[in-house]
């Protein structure tokens, strides 16, 4: 699924979306640019979640974890060199906890993720417009712009699914 929002508070509103449909154990996989818009995804994320707290970028402290019915750990990938590193502070610990896992410059840690990751990756088109490309590791379907079901079960879809 392709979007493309005009502003920040737009691009905030799609990670919201998203985050509605997100399940404790959830990892959600960022790409793009410094700049492209992973950090207001997020915000998004969160508020998706229910919570409320300020989210801000985790560059200098790896992860900042947001509490909530499903918390949110929301992870920078920037300053680790691979996923050695990540898994040395604990990624399977986070992963166990029932929380959903966002993980900013996931380049970085190509290693680190299960196959059904959700993949978002957000390009910079000026100053305010970004495009947001939402897809699953295993190939799950949309219906309706929500992740719904993996792609074996898209026959079964009525009103709309694509794969």
């Amino acid at each position: 699924m392709t979007i493309i929002t005009e502003s920040e508070d737009e691009t905030i509103r799609e990670g919201e979306k998203l985050g509605r449909t997100l399940k404790p154990g959830s990892i959600v996989a960022l790409f793009g640019d410094l700049g492209a818009g992973k950090t207001a995804f997020t915000r998004g994320l969160a508020s998706g979640l229910g919570i409320v707290m300020h989210v801000s970028s985790p560059t200098f402290t790896i992860v900042n974890e947001y509490p909530g019915d499903i918390p949110l750990f929301h992870f920078d990938m920037y300053r680790l060199e691979n996923e050695t590193e990540l898994f040395d502070i604990g990624w399977d610990d986070y992963h166990e906890r029932g929380g959903v896992c966002a993980v900013e410059w996931s380049e970085k840690v190509p290693g680190a993720f299960t196959p059904d990751t959700i993949i978002v990756r957000l390009e910079n088109l000026g100053e305010n417009s970004r495009r947001i490309e939402i897809s699953a590791q295993e190939d799950k379907c949309t219906q309706g712009g929500e992740f719904t079901v993996s792609r074996s079960q898209c026959d079964i879809i009525d009103g709309g699914a694509k794969c």
